[in-house]
């Protein structure tokens, strides 16, 4: 499935440019093998009940840990202590800089358990799809790049196709759709607008826009304001206890945890490099295709059934990725290979 996947993006880059090099086509790829593996080890790790058999809070912590210690682990390899204490004060303001992603994500972390209650997990889906156009308009005026009409319309289609499959989703679990206006319909947009601004914004500052600063010194930033964050508000809402209890922790004995805390960990770090190499938009395909894939290969591991909702929904997103491609927004060229660029990052500046 995916070596189809990849002959057919492989076909449209060679000729229109949306990947500029095969490295770029294989971080696009890993991006969606990683989240869609990351759906499936979910799905196993539940039980009969479909309950969790760990604190998905200590799970959460040890992923944003995991990533930290990765940054420092590539970090080292590259430079000495004293070199990297000074990539770390000569670049202080990137702290405050990546505050604000890493405070939008836990805002959008959280605003989810709120939004998911008042409005049920179909209703609640389907509207956070409108992330699609929602990135794109926070992109024009992020970059100050205006979106052709072509791409308008293609993301468009993708967002048609999200929730297409979402309501195929709802119906073959004879869930339904409830739309309110109220309070909540805010809150359902201030969950989607600090997902959108955080990525693009994200994307904003690994390119370069507030400074050229080494992307592990800047994934080091992302990742330490993350575990800020993230601790802060499970301290103030009585989870982190909880997490880091004895009883939380003794899941770790488990493989599939430990499988979910590793994928989740290298899933956030091609996250990174995605919107390095590629963009926001393209990120927004890619989560749309992941949506595709897993309700395929949760059907053909798990046995749940497949509707003509997904297929449909199958065709179009396909077709709105044809017709992005005819028209992409312009990455950047380069001609480094995966190893060089990881290996000259901390030495000449440029990012992975």
């Amino acid at each position: 499935m995916f070596r189809r996947l990849r002959i057919y993006l492989l076909t449209m880059s060679d000729s229109n440019k949306l990947f500029p090099t095969r490295l770029h086509l294989i971080i696009f790829i890993t991006y969606i093998s990683l989240f869609v593996n990351q759906g499936l080890l979910i799905t196993a790790s539940k039980d009969k009940d479909n309950n969790y058999t760990y604190n998905p809070t200590t799970v959460v912590i040890l992923v944003e840990l995991g990533k930290l210690l990765f940054i420092l682990i590539m970090q080292f390899r590259e430079s000495s202590l004293s070199e990297f204490i000074n990539q770390i004060t000569s670049n202080a303001r990137m702290f405050g800089f990546y505050m604000i992603p890493a405070l939008l994500y836990c805002l959008y972390n959280n605003l989810a358990f709120t939004n998911l209650k008042a409005y049920g997990p179909t209703s609640y889906w389907l509207l956070l799809q409108f992330r699609v156009v929602t990135t794109g308009i926070v992109y024009q005026v992020l970059f100050s790049k205006q979106l052709s009409l072509k791409q308008w319309f293609s993301l468009g289609l993708l967002t048609f196709g999200c929730i297409v499959q979402h309501i195929g989703h709802s119906s073959a679990e004879s869930s339904s759709f409830n739309f309110r206006v109220d309070k909540y319909l805010l809150l359902m947009l201030v969950q989607i607008f600090s997902s959108c601004i955080a990525g693009v914004y994200n994307e904003y500052l690994l390119k370069g826009k507030a400074g050229d600063v080494p992307f592990l010194t800047q994934s080091f930033f992302m990742y330490l304001d993350s575990i800020i964050c993230n601790f802060g508000y499970m301290y103030f809402n009585g989870s982190f206890s909880k997490a880091v209890s004895p009883e939380g922790l003794a899941a770790l004995k488990e493989p599939i945890v430990l499988a979910i805390i590793l994928n989740n960990t290298i899933a956030g770090l091609v996250t990174a490099i995605l919107l390095k190499k590629l963009n926001s938009i393209l990120k927004q395909f890619g989560a749309s295709l992941e949506i595709i894939f897993t309700a395929l290969l949760v059907w053909l591991l798990f046995g749940k059934a497949i509707t003509s909702y997904t297929l449909f929904a199958i065709l179009i997103v396909c077709t709105s990725i044809y017709i992005y491609s005819t028209s992409p927004i312009a990455n950047p060229s380069t001609k480094e290979n995966t190893s060089e660029s990881v290996g000259q990052d901390s030495r000449k500046g440029e990012h992975v």
